[in-house]
């Protein structure tokens, strides 16, 4: 397993949380959206362009921004 962050994995992949970034803006609400340690998070799609990307952690189907996701470190 190799940890990097999580605006580099493809669509089917799947990861686990290992850390945020200590100073992102929103890396509280990151937090409460779930993106915590040991948390499974999959990749479902991107957009045609790449940006937003979609996700799965948990129950919970989100999409966010890969500049939002650089601030995840995962382990996959």
């Amino acid at each position: 397993m190799t940890e990097t962050t999580l605006d580099t994995l493809q669509p089917g992949q799947v990861a686990h949380v290992v850390g945020l970034e200590l100073h992102h803006p929103l890396r509280r609400r990151l937090m409460e959206l779930g993106f915590v340690r040991g948390a499974r998070v999959s990749v479902l799609r991107c957009a045609p362009m790449g940006d937003p990307v979609e996700l799965r952690i948990g129950g919970t189907e989100l999409a966010l921004r890969r500049a939002d996701l650089s601030a995840v470190r995962v382990r996959a």
